[in-house]
Formats: structure tokens, C-alpha cells, sequence
């Protein structure tokens, strides 16, 4: 499983961000969590993930303010789920933990761990996701907008009516913020993350954590 932490910047000098992060998670992907992503601390965040695809999409959104580090753990989780996030536990938590303590000292505000045999594979996984943060951090206002209209669902050529340009515009823009290769890097990151947390199942102890 993957267990996400995410902790506020500066929230001893700044409003109260973690109840509107929650909001915008649970509104994106509420489903697919399978307990409610909740405030743990004061200015602190959990959500928990089956699926590597959401685990990374949670983080990215979290990330794409300048507001939160975000900390990835890969591990078990103690089975059966508790009724709240806050009462869950297992290795899956404890390298959450750590991640998020090793993403406040780098760059991208991020890290990933991997728990029991996943360690190794974990490291390399977050530094590709590290990667990918910083072509991001590069994008334009524009490229946002054109990233935001063609996940909405939209193709190039309604997300150039949308934008009141035209196609060639907006292929342009695509071109320079990398968007085709950023979806096919994500897509290819979940399935990376999804083999490391396959290899923490494969080799933990059977009966009463997944």
C-alpha cells in the first residue's frame, strides 16, 4: 500500500491550509481511498492508497502548491483498516514518516521510502518522481492550463477553443511544457510503483497486513 504525508510549510506564519487540501483530495479522489484522507497533527495530512496511480496523482496535486512537502511511504498496512486513518499502522507508515522527514531537505519538497525489501527500489522510484518535479517546476502559467483542460478530458484542439487560440498555438505550448512526455512519465511511474509495492507483498509475512 502507500501511505501519503503531507506536511503544511510555515504554517506557524500562515492560514490553515490542511482542511481546504483535504476538501480538494476528497473531491478528486475520494473513491479511491479506501479510509477518508484526514488531518493527523496540527498542519499535517494522511491519506492511504491502494492503488500506485492515485498514491502518485495525490502527491503531485499536494506538490503543485508551494505550500506542502509530501512524504511517499510504500509498505503494508495492518490489516483489518481501522475506521480512521489516524488509527492505521504498519511499515507502510512508519516509511511514510521518513519520507516525509527526508523531503524537507530537498528541492522538490519531496521523497519517497520503501519499507522492508522495497527500500532500494523505493529510493529509485522517488528519484524518478524528483524528475519529474523539476520539468513541472518549469512549466508556465499557460502550460498549467493547457495540463489542467487536457486532463479534464478535453482534446488539443477543444482545449485550443477553450483557450481562444488556435491549434498550432496550443500544440506549441504542449511541445514546451512536455505534456505528452509527462503523461506518459506518470503512466510509467504508477506501473514502477505499483511492481515496488507488489515486491513488499510478495515478501511479507502472511496474515494480517497488505
Amino acid at each position: 500500500m502507500f501511505v501519503i504525508i503531507a506536511d503544511q510549510i510555515g504554517s506557524a506564519t500562515d492560514v490553515d491550509r490542511v482542511g481546504g487540501a483535504l476538501d480538494e483530495l476528497v473531491t478528486r479522489f475520494g473513491t479511491a481511498y479506501p479510509l477518508p484522507p484526514e488531518r493527523t497533527a496540527g498542519d499535517e495530512l494522511q491519506a492511504l492508497s491502494v492503488d500506485a496511480a492515485t498514491a502518485l496523482e495525490t502527491a503531485l496535486h499536494l506538490l503543485r502548491s508551494p505550500h506542502w512537502r509530501v512524504g511517499l511511504g510504500i509498505g503494508t498496512v495492518r490489516l483489518p483498516l481501522p475506521g480512521s486513518i489516524r488509527e492505521a499502522s504498519g511499515p507502510a507508515f512508519v516509511a511514510a514518516r521518513a519520507a516525509i522527514e527526508g523531503a524537507a531537505r530537498r528541492p522538490t519538497r519531496f521523497a519517497t521510502v520503501g519499507a522492508e525489501a522495497a527500500a532500494a527500489r523505493g529510493e529509485q522510484a522517488g528519484a524518478l518522481i524528483n524528475l519529474l518535479l523539476v520539468q513541472r517546476a518549469r512549466w508556465s502559467e499557460a502550460g498549467w492550463q493547457l495540463h489542467d483542460l487536457l486532463e479534464s478530458g478535453l482534446t488539443q484542439a477543444e482545449a485550443a477553443d477553450r483557450l481562444g487560440v488556435t491549434p498550432q498555438a496550443t500544440s506549441k505550448r504542449a511541445r514546451a511544457a512536455g505534456l505528452r512526455i509527462d503523461t506518459e512519465a506518470r503512466r510509467a511511474l504508477g506501473a514502477l510503483l505499483d511492481d515496488v509495492s507488489a515486491t513488499v507483498e510478495r515478501t511479507a509475512p502472511e496474515g494480517g497486513s497488505a
